[in-house]
């Protein structure tokens, strides 16, 4: 009796039925994910190049693209730092009221995002609680940029902290006694012990929030002011292109908006890649 040959190419699998498993798992991601966007794109690709460019590159569609990405490069930024601050504290010690404070950390999960936005408005606009403060100092925290930047903070949060708990708890204090023990300062282990192992997951954070702030809409419409030229985001004017029922259009910006984040994540991914084997190697003990 003849046995089949074993191809060497091939591992076996832990697992039965693998191969019919990848594929509705390759089904359900080309009827959710990839068809949708191939429609995008040829809804955006139907009036030619020409006509793609005349869509998406008018001044005031590179303002909001400006004010888009920026705000959200900056409120990711701020993430990242209020983010490990957060996500330390509550891995790290013990306090009143902190399992409160971890299950606040996921509000902004479970709250529509018009409800966040109005909610922010009312707060930091020239007569809210603390934006009544700033606005009689001439410093408005509500219709402009700043505000943008406060409703992405808002919304990012909750990436980079519950990125970076799971890290945290995982590194434990053995390597940092041991630093310690072996002569090394607080600012050495912070350095060569406790960075190396969080700089991966903070990247992964920091990218998440990004991604989010790039395609948020709902809570910031409501504090930006929505002033061309000055506090109008992308997702914004896609909306207004719907409403006009120039869907080409609107195809056209939206399609920008993806490959433009899906390169920052990539690129993000990329670095990733590469700090990671870093971070392994680097760890260690410094006198």
């Amino acid at each position: 009796m003849l046995r089949p040959t074993r191809r060497p190419w091939r591992r076996p699998s832990p697992l039965p039925g693998f191969g019919l498993a990848m594929g509705h798992t390759l089904s359900w991601l080309c009827l959710i994910v990839l068809l949708p966007f191939s429609v995008l794109f040829l809804r955006a690709a139907s009036g030619g190049w020409n006509g793609f460019i005349h869509a998406v590159w008018t001044p005031r569609l590179v303002a909001s693209y400006q004010l888009t990405f920026g705000t959200a490069l900056v409120a990711a930024a701020i993430n990242a730092l209020l983010g490990l601050l957060c996500a330390w504290m509550l891995v790290r010690y013990r306090f009143p009221a902190r399992r409160l404070l971890d299950s606040l950390i996921d509000l902004p999960f479970a709250l529509p995002t018009s409800v966040a936005g109005i909610t922010l408005a009312f707060i930091f606009g020239p007569n809210g609680w603390i934006g009544a403060w700033f606005a009689s100092r001439d410093l408005p925290l509500a219709f402009n940029a700043t505000g943008i930047v406060v409703a992405l903070t808002f919304v990012g949060l909750p990436f980079v902290v519950r990125t970076l708990q799971p890290v945290i708890e995982e590194l434990g204090t053995e390597e940092e006694k041991a630093a310690g023990l072996l002569g090394a300062s607080r600012a050495a282990t912070l350095r060569r012990v406790i960075w190396p192992a969080l700089r991966p997951a903070l990247l992964t954070g920091f990218g998440l929030a990004f991604a989010r702030g790039v395609g948020e809409y709902g809570s910031v419409i409501f504090i930006a002011g929505n002033r061309p030229f000055v506090s109008e985001i992308t997702s914004l004017l896609i909306v207004t292109k719907l409403e006009q029922f120039d869907f080409d259009g609107a195809a056209s910006i939206a399609v920008v908006m993806l490959a433009a984040s899906f390169g920052i994540l990539f690129g993000l991914n990329l670095l990733h890649r590469v700090l990671e084997p870093r971070s392994s190697t680097q760890t260690g003990c410094p006198t």
